[in-house]
C-alpha cells in the first residue's frame, strides 16, 4: 500500500458542518462523558446535519417536457453533497455504540467522503482504501478530516475486499458494502422513504433512482413496504432503476430477465468522467435491488454520457440545481418513459444523489 500525498482542503470541515455541531463533536469525544452522553450528541449531529433533504416540484421541467407531477428528492443538502452521508453517520454512531475506535470503508470518492466526515465527528480512527487508478479531488477532504488514505492496486471491488479482510483481521469497524452492515445501511435509506411520505402524504407512483450497487434503491423500496404494511400509504412506489450504458450488473440482470444479479466482464467496463460514480462490474447488493424491482413491477434503463450531460444542463438552467451528471440518470429515465408512454398524471419521484 502507499499512502496519498498530503494536500488538505482547509474550508472542507468549516464549511460542511455548523457551529453547534462542532461543539456536539467536541462533547462525543470527550472521555470523562459517560458513553450514554457521547452517543446522544453524536445522535443529536445526525439530526442537525443529515437527512429532511428537499423534495420539490419541478414545475419549469414540467412545463418543458409535459410531464405531470415530478418531484425531485435532493440529496445534495446532506454534509458532503451526497446520500452517502446517511449510511456513513449511521454507522459512526453504530461503531461508537459498540466501543470501536477504528472504522474502515473502500471508496472511489464520495462514500470515503461522508465515512470521513462522520468518523472525525465521532473521535474515530478512519482507514481508507482507493484503487490506485482512481483519482479523486475527494482525498482532500478524506485528508481534512484526518482520515489516512492509502491506494490499492486493482479494482474498485479489489480494494473491497482488501478493505474488509483487514477489518477482519485488526479488529475495525467494517463499513464496506455487501458486508454484515448491510442491513443497517438499507435502513439509513429507507428514511427517504419516510421523507417523501412526510410531504406527499403518500407513496408517488413511481420512483427512480441512480444504481451503483444498489444499496440505495433496496433501502427506498424497503422503506415503502414498511410505510404500505403499517397503512400509511395506499400503495407501493414502482421503482427504476437506472445506471451508466452496459456498465451496471442489476440493470443488465433485470433485462436479461434473470433471477439473480450477475457480475459483468471487469475489462468491458470502461470508466469515463461522468459515468464513474455508476460504473462496477459487481454490485454488492444487487440482489437486494433486483429483488425490489421485481416485487414493485419495476423497470431499468441504461443511460449514456451524453444524456446524463443534457440532463445536468437542463436541471441548472430550468431548475437552478447544480448536480453531478450521473446523479440524472434516474431523472433520465422517468423523461423516457413519460416520452415514449405518456405517462398519466400522478405524482412521480427522481432522486438526485449529489451536487457538483
Amino acid at each position: 500500500m502507499m499512502k496519498t500525498e498530503k494536500k488538505i482542503d482547509p474550508n472542507f470541515l468549516q464549511n460542511a458542518i455548523s457551529p453547534e455541531s462542532k461543539k456536539l463533536s467536541e462533547m462525543v469525544q470527550d472521555s470523562s462523558l459517560s458513553l450514554l452522553d457521547r452517543v446522544e450528541s453524536y445522535e443529536d449531529i445526525i439530526n442537525i446535519e443529515v437527512g429532511d433533504t428537499a423534495l420539490s416540484r419541478a414545475r419549469n421541467i414540467e412545463r418543458e417536457t409535459g410531464f405531470r407531477q415530478l418531484y425531485l428528492k435532493f440529496e445534495g443538502g446532506n454534509p458532503t453533497g451526497t446520500q452517502k452521508d446517511r449510511i456513513a453517520f449511521a454507522q459512526c454512531l453504530d461503531a461508537l455504540r459498540r466501543g470501536y475506535d477504528t472504522i474502515t470503508v473502500a471508496t472511489c470518492g464520495n462514500y470515503g467522503a461522508s465515512v470521513a466526515l462522520a468518523a472525525y465527528l465521532a473521535g474515530l480512527r478512519c482507514i481508507i482504501h482507493i484503487p490506485k487508478n482512481y483519482h479523486t479531488d475527494r482525498i482532500h477532504e478524506m485528508e481534512a478530516a484526518k482520515a489516512e488514505v492509502h491506494s490499492i492496486e486493482g479494482s474498485y471491488e479489489d480494494t473491497v475486499r482488501v478493505s474488509s479482510e483487514m477489518a477482519l483481521v485488526e479488529g475495525w469497524y467494517d463499513a464496506n458494502p455487501g458486508g454484515s452492515n448491510t442491513a443497517l445501511q438499507i435502513m439509513a435509506y429507507a428514511e427517504i422513504a419516510d421523507e417523501i411520505y412526510d410531504q406527499l402524504r403518500d407513496a408517488p407512483k413511481i420512483i427512480a433512482v441512480p444504481v451503483s450497487n444498489g444499496t440505495l434503491l433496496a433501502g427506498i423500496y424497503r422503506g415503502f413496504v414498511s410505510l404500505y404494511k403499517r397503512g400509511k400509504t395506499s400503495r407501493i412506489p414502482m421503482m427504476v432503476a437506472a445506471s451508466s450504458s452496459h456498465k451496471n450488473p442489476i440493470v443488465h440482470s433485470f433485462k436479461k430477465g434473470l433471477e439473480n444479479c450477475v457480475d459483468l466482464i471487469p475489462d468491458k467496463i470502461k470508466e469515463t468522467v461522468v459515468n464513474e460514480p455508476l460504473i462496477n462490474w459487481h454490485s454488492f447488493d444487487g440482489e437486494e435491488a433486483l429483488y425490489a424491482l421485481r416485487q414493485s413491477n419495476g423497470s431499468a434503463y441504461n443511460v449514456s454520457d451524453e444524456k446524463m450531460l443534457k440532463v445536468s444542463k437542463m436541471l441548472k438552467e430550468k431548475e437552478g440545481l447544480h448536480v453531478l451528471p450521473a446523479s440524472t440518470a434516474g431523472l433520465e429515465a422517468l423523461l423516457e418513459m413519460d416520452h415514449k408512454t405518456e405517462l398519466e398524471p400522478d405524482r412521480y419521484v427522481a432522486i438526485l444523489t449529489s451536487r457538483r
